[in-house]
């Protein structure tokens, strides 16, 4: 089961969500843009700009999509040779959905920051709605009587310097131990 099957058409699609946006924005004149790749860019040519953004919100295509972005915009800005990353989050599935959001856009930013020639440094997260569905609250009142465990660390092979050349063998963690999952429905 996929973690956006609830929101698929018939054909399994949900339209140009995130994917489509960061690798194939399509501009009002036609035009196409890999955001991704125009970040690295970005920061490798000028790591000071206050302009390196993604953006999954484009409103000619909203339409055509079968969930609306969640996770809207993420800015990176380098200080001091660290690359951090801010993601601001329009809808905020507290239980579900921020942990997920949280993992993957950290490491994307030790992701850009390794192939930027930058250390990674911090990842800040902010919500316009934040909230935990009735459906998860007996979910969460198990998960906050649960001691927290030390953090696990992450490690990137050292020898990848393109951002599209990253492969599942080349992150790993280190001290990762979870308590067991708690299952919870999706709340659409």
């Amino acid at each position: 089961m996929s973690i956006w099957d609830e929101w698929a058409d018939a054909d399994g699609e949900l339209g140009p969500l995130y994917g489509r946006q960061w690798r194939g924005w399509r501009g009002p004149d036609g035009a196409v843009h890999d955001q991704i790749a125009d970040l690295v860019a970005q920061i490798k040519a000028d790591p000071s700009s206050r302009r390196l953004l993604l953006s999954s919100w484009n409103v000619g295509e909203l339409g055509q999509m079968r969930l609306l972005p969640c996770h809207v915009l993420a800015q990176a800005w380098v200080d001091r040779g660290a690359l951090s990353l801010h993601l601001y989050q329009r809808s905020a599935d507290l239980f579900l959905g921020v942990p997920f959001n949280i993992a993957v856009y950290s490491l994307l930013a030790h992701m850009l920051a390794q192939v930027c020639g930058l250390k990674a440094g911090d990842f800040v997260h902010s919500f316009g709605d934040a909230h935990i569905y009735r459906s998860h609250l007996e979910q969460v009142k198990t998960q906050l009587g649960r001691e927290p465990r030390p953090l696990p660390r992450l490690e990137l092979n050292p020898a990848v310097d393109d951002i599209f050349a990253f492969g599942y063998e080349d992150v790993k963690f280190h001290g990762y131990d979870p308590h067991p999952a708690i299952k919870a429905p999706v709340a659409v």
